[in-house]
C-alpha cells in the first residue's frame, strides 16, 4: 500500500471535561475551547496544525452532545457532517471505535490519525514530520503506531511507554513497544525516567480504521458488538435514538487499557521532541509559563508581596497575595481555587465533590 494512494483521516477527540482545570474549565466551556497558551483555542490550534497534512473534508471531530454547541465556533472550515456526536462520553476506546466505523463507510482502507484536542505542541513542523513517518509505517505494514515523548522529569500525571532498542531494523527514531504503563506514583515514575527506556505516552495514535476495529473485536467484543449495531442503523430515521440506545450501554474504557496494553499485534513508537505537553493541570501550565524560572507566574490583575514560585490566574478581578510560596490561586467570577501548586493534580477531586453534592451550577 502506498501512502499517497490512501485516504488519511484525522480524528480529533474533543469531548473531554478538563476537570483538572477547574474552575476555568467547565462542562459548557471545556479546556479544549479555552485560549490558554495563545489567542485561539487549543482545539482551533489542533485543527490548524494538521490542516496542511489532512484535507479539512477528512478531519473528524468527536465530541459530546453537551459540548457540540461550544465546539462548533472553534472548527471553522469543518463541515457539520464531520462532527461525530457521542450521546454520552465513554472514554477513548468507544470514541475511537465510533470514528472508525464512520471512516470505514467513507473509505474501507482509511488510515486514522487520532489526536487529543487539548494538547500543546510548540514545533508544528517537527510534529508533522513524525506523523508522516507514522502514517508511512501504517501504510506499509498495518501496525499500531504511537508517538512517545522523551521525559524531562518523573511526571505522575502521564502514562508511559516502554520501548525496545531494535538497532537498525527500523527507521530512525522508531522502536518496537514492549509495554504501556498507567500513570505511576512518584517512585515508579523516577525509576521509569532513570531506566532510559520509558517515554511519555502522548496519546497520539496512527492505524488503519480496519485494524483498530479488528483489535476492538478481539479484545473488547462487547464494545464491538454495540458498534456494529450502531453501524447497521446509519440509514434509520430514528438513528439518534438508535445510537443512544447502543452507545450508552458500552462500558467506558481507554484505548490504552482496552487495546494497547493487551494486544499481541505489532506496536511501534516514534520518539519525538516537539515541545509537547497535555497541559492537563494547573501546575503543568505554570511550568510552561515559568520556562525554568523561579519567579511568580501571573496572569491577570494581581498584586504580589514577599511571595515566590506561585501561579496566580485572575483575569477578571484583582487578586492580592502576601507571603506565599508554591501556591496556586485561580480566581474566576463565580469560584476561587487555592491549593499548594504541587497538589494541582487533585483539583478533579473538587469537581467530583461538587458533582456528588449536586452543585451543578459550578460544573
Amino acid at each position: 500500500m502506498n501512502l499517497q494512494n490512501k485516504h488519511i483521516f484525522a480524528v480529533i477527540m474533543a469531548g473531554g471535561a478538563g476537570t483538572r482545570f477547574w474552575p476555568l474549565s467547565r462542562e459548557k466551556t471545556p479546556k479544549q475551547v479555552l485560549s490558554i497558551t495563545s489567542d485561539i483555542s487549543l482545539l482551533s490550534e489542533t485543527v490548524s496544525r494538521i490542516s496542511g497534512l489532512v484535507p479539512k473534508e477528512n478531519i473528524l471531530i468527536v465530541t459530546s452532545r453537551k459540548q457540540v454547541e461550544v465546539i462548533r465556533p472553534q472548527i471553522n472550515g469543518i463541515k457539520e457532517s464531520n462532527i461525530i456526536i457521542e450521546p454520552t462520553p465513554r472514554n477513548t476506546s468507544p470514541c475511537i471505535g465510533l470514528a472508525a466505523i464512520h471512516i470505514m463507510r467513507r473509505d474501507p482502507d482509511g488510515i486514522m490519525l487520532v489526536l487529543p484536542s487539548d494538547h500543546l505542541i510548540m514545533d508544528d513542523a517537527a510534529f508533522l514530520t513524525k506523523v508522516q513517518t507514522g502514517l508511512e509505517l501504517v501504510s506499509e505494514n498495518d501496525p499500531l503506531v504511537t508517538i512517545g515523548i522523551k521525559p524531562t522529569r518523573p511526571e505522575t500525571g502521564y502514562g508511559y511507554i516502554q520501548f525496545e532498542n531494535n538497532g537498525s531494523s527500523l527507521p530512525k527514531d522508531v522502536y518496537a513497544v514492549k509495554a504501556f504503563a498507567e500513570k505511576p506514583n512518584r517512585a515508579t515514575a523516577s525509576r521509569f525516567v532513570e531506566s532510559g527506556d520509558f517515554y511519555w505516552n502522548s496519546g497520539i495514535f496512527m492505524w488503519s480504521a480496519q485494524r483498530i476495529l479488528s483489535e476492538i473485536e478481539e479484545h473488547i467484543p462487547e464494545q464491538y458488538e454495540h458498534l456494529m449495531f450502531i453501524d447497521s442503523g446509519f440509514d434509520l430515521d430514528n438513528f439518534e435514538d438508535h445510537i443512544t440506545s447502543h452507545y450508552n450501554r458500552i462500558k467506558p474504557i481507554s484505548i490504552d487499557y482496552g487495546i494497547m496494553e493487551v494486544t499481541s499485534s505489532p506496536i511501534f513508537m516514534i520518539s519525538a521532541d516537539f515541545g509537547w505537553s497535555d497541559i492537563g493541570s494547573w501546575d503543568e501550565l505554570s511550568r510552561i509559563f515559568a520556562n525554568g524560572h523561579e519567579e511568580n507566574v501571573i496572569r491577570g490583575e494581581t498584586v504580589v508581596v514577599d511571595s515566590e514560585s506561585n501561579f496566580i490566574y485572575s483575569p477578571d478581578k484583582l487578586t492580592a497575595v502576601i507571603g506565599m510560596e508554591n501556591v496556586l490561586v485561580v480566581n474566576t467570577p463565580d469560584a476561587t481555587l487555592i491549593c499548594p501548586l504541587d497538589r494541582a493534580q487533585e483539583v478533579k477531586m473538587i469537581v467530583e465533590k461538587l458533582r456528588k453534592d449536586g452543585r451543578k451550577e459550578y460544573l
